[in-house]
């Protein structure tokens, strides 16, 4: 049972999402009518892994099936990506019309670089100085023994740009954690998912957000609600959009300069 403040706390908390959908909402289009804005050569290509589309009978079907099998087992990565992809379509527009109305987003949607062992010399970056950005990355992936090949492609989003937009929106999981300082356990991933919440809000992360927390105990819930989640909703909702930062090019960069220039500052 949660104590007063908890209840206090999840109340504000539901009023802030709310005001914030409601602004993004607003907000959705407004760069169509910016006749500033630069035009966008030629894109390289970026396709689903699944050719072909399928009905919002399908849809549906899966994105309750995968809400289900991702509460029970929160291990499951492909299921949260399924549930993010099946019900995230309007955010994912608005997230891509956040980047277009960045200058640097658009440069990200022009050149569409990906995150992969492929892409970047992890060697290279585990040399860099202990403080810069490259080499904090480095330290979270070996402190979780995770590679930067993990991330499940796009399947059920069939317009290559706004796949992409997912695509990257998932390959930068990793960079928020390393940005944050927030750990890869339950809390430390619940906090994030409120973070993302107040950056997309992408009904994956709303859903894991109210639903995560069963998975706590009452003191860690307790914690959840009076110390992370606050710092996450102001922090995600005032700080730089996320994907309007081209990581690959800050590598060198110390990573307390990083988190004053996008206006991150990291919970008590």
């Amino acid at each position: 049972m949660f104590r007063a403040s908890s209840l206090s706390s999840q109340i504000h908390t539901r009023k802030f999402l709310l005001a914030n959908l409601s602004r993004n909402i607003l907000q959705s289009n407004l760069h169509r009518d910016n006749k500033n804005s630069e035009v966008i050569p030629i894109r390289t290509n970026y396709t689903s892994s699944t050719n072909s589309q399928i009905s919002n009978l399908e849809k549906c079907t899966l994105a309750v099936s995968s809400a289900l099998t991702a509460f029970c087992d929160p291990g499951r990565g492909d299921m949260i990506a399924t549930l993010g992809e099946t019900t995230g379509s309007i955010f994912i527009n608005r997230m891509r019309d956040h980047m277009l109305r960045d200058k640097t987003g658009r440069r990200i949607l022009q050149e569409r670089p990906r995150i992969h062992s492929s892409t970047i010399d992890i060697p290279y970056l585990s040399s860099l100085p202990l403080g810069t950005f490259g080499k904090e990355y480095t330290n979270f992936l070996d402190g979780q023994n995770v590679t930067p090949d993990t991330r499940v492609k796009v399947q059920y989003i069939y317009d290559d740009e706004l796949a992409y937009v997912m695509q990257r929106y998932r390959e930068c999981h990793d960079f928020f954690h390393a940005l944050t300082k927030l750990p890869a356990n339950v809390e430390g991933e619940l906090a994030l998912k409120w973070f993302e919440l107040a950056q997309t809000g992408m009904p994956m992360t709303l859903l894991s957000s109210i639903f995560g927390p069963l998975k706590l105990s009452s003191k860690e819930r307790e914690r959840l609600f009076k110390k992370y989640v606050p710092w996450a909703l102001q922090c995600g909702s005032q700080c730089k959009f996320l994907l309007n930062v081209y990581y690959e090019e800050h590598w060198n960069k110390n990573i307390d300069e990083m988190r004053n220039e996008l206006g991150i500052y990291l919970v008590d």
